[in-house]
């Protein structure tokens, strides 16, 4: 039996999904990974994230896996009624609206949990409750505010971090409060309104570096510019012109780089003999280990490295993890189907359920694929809730 077949905590629930980019979609792609029934509802022109370019090409299809697709034109009496017969039907409701567009939307919290007392409530968000809560916010807008930025780049240069983290960590966080919910209903048979903000995500973030000023005073440096913790915690270039990033946190660690690169007079200095003195050191160390790391081939360093235990790693780039051992190993990588049946190698969940991968096959659906199944089981037409021209005056 397929891991996929085996572990579906969640077979049986529906999920309601209204939400477009990132944010919302992750949080519904976790849900399906774990079995749920995931029904993105799109307008009848589709998410416009579907027509996305360049980098943001790869958010709809990477993020909307497992999912059903129906179109619902929400402007039209039979399509808000569709949309709040299928609600009565759901388990969760997921949606990344304006706090303000919920309202004439007849889906604000407070009237779904007077309709629907069983339905849990998902609003992702830029802020949770407060004076920023009705501000726009993306996740390099929260990076900004909250000192991820600042800790990311050289000083002077915030930076981003190489990824969407806050709007996927974010979904993380909604489907894990969905559990919760789901779980506590089995006991109350209430629903919950859950909100989850990628601001407050993003401040967990850097949660590190504000107790670190909390406890010592001291405001930290930006990554690239930190007071050391360690005797060698750097990238260096080996003699083939690769990028390599070593590093020695333990003792032993830090005798075994030595004794690697033949820096065995590094052992025996009394300068040395402590890992604070290691460490008050590296402006004089870390140059030795680069200059030995320089005239070692990669591979050979790698190999050596491997074998003693010290953590390493080259320099990669995304586009070359798609040839990496690991990645691929235990069905790490598996297909999805997109829209015109091309495939695509998608990572699977970083979980392991008894040794085999989750979240793996789950297809892109097609706009509106589903629509007809969907509607036939609410017994609604399906073009009367999906035919442009039908809003009311």
């Amino acid at each position: 039996m397929s891991a996929d077949a085996a572990f579906k905590p969640l077979a049986g629930i529906r999920v309601v999904e209204l939400t477009h980019m990132i944010f919302g979609p992750s949080c519904g792609l976790f849900l399906a990974s774990f079995g749920a029934e995931v029904i993105k509802v799109e307008p009848p022109g589709g998410d416009k994230t579907r027509q996305l370019t360049g980098m943001g090409a790869s958010f709809f299809p990477t993020f909307n896996r497992g999912k059903k697709s129906v179109t619902i034109d929400m402007t039209t009496r039979d399509g808000r009624c569709a949309f709040d017969r299928l609600l009565a039907t759901a388990d969760v409701l997921l949606e990344n609206f304006r706090d303000a567009s919920l309202s004439g939307m007849g889906i604000a919290p407070e009237q779904l949990a007077e309709r629907f007392p069983k339905l849990v409530t998902v609003a992702c968000k830029g802020f949770l409750t407060g004076p920023y809560q009705h501000r726009a916010a993306l996740d390099e807008v929260v990076q900004m505010m909250t000192g991820l930025a600042y800790m990311t780049g050289p000083p002077g240069r915030p930076l981003r971090v190489g990824s969407s983290i806050n709007d996927i960590m974010g979904g993380l966080f909604g489907a894990y409060a969905v559990i919760g919910a789901l779980q506590e209903r089995e006991q109350t048979g209430l629903g919950r309104h859950l909100r989850v903000g990628l601001f407050e995500n993003s401040l967990l973030l850097v949660a590190q570096h504000m107790v670190q000023f909390g406890l010592l005073d001291v405001e930290p440096d930006p990554m690239p510019n930190r007071a050391f913790s360690w005797p060698v915690y750097d990238i260096f270039s080996t003699v083939d012109g690769m990028h390599i990033f070593v590093a020695a946190v333990s003792e032993s660690q830090w005798q075994a780089l030595c004794s690697i690169l033949g820096l065995t007079d590094l052992l025996a200095d009394p300068r040395l003999q402590t890992r604070m003195d290691q460490i008050a050191a590296r402006d004089w160390t870390v140059p030795r280990v680069a200059q030995a790391v320089s005239g070692m081939a990669f591979d050979r360093l790698t190999a050596v490295l491997e074998r003693e235990g010290i953590p390493f790693s080259a320099v990669a780039r995304p586009a070359e993890m798609y040839d990496d051992p690991q990645a691929q190993a235990s069905g790490g990588l598996s297909f999805s189907r997109l829209p015109g049946n091309r495939k695509l190698r998608f990572p699977a969940l970083p979980v392991e359920v008894n040794q085999q991968r989750i979240g793996r096959e789950l297809n892109v659906p097609e706009l509106g694929q589903h629509t007809e199944q969907i509607m036939d089981e609410l017994g609604f037409d399906r073009h009367s809730i999906v035919k442009p021209g039908e809003a009311e005056q």
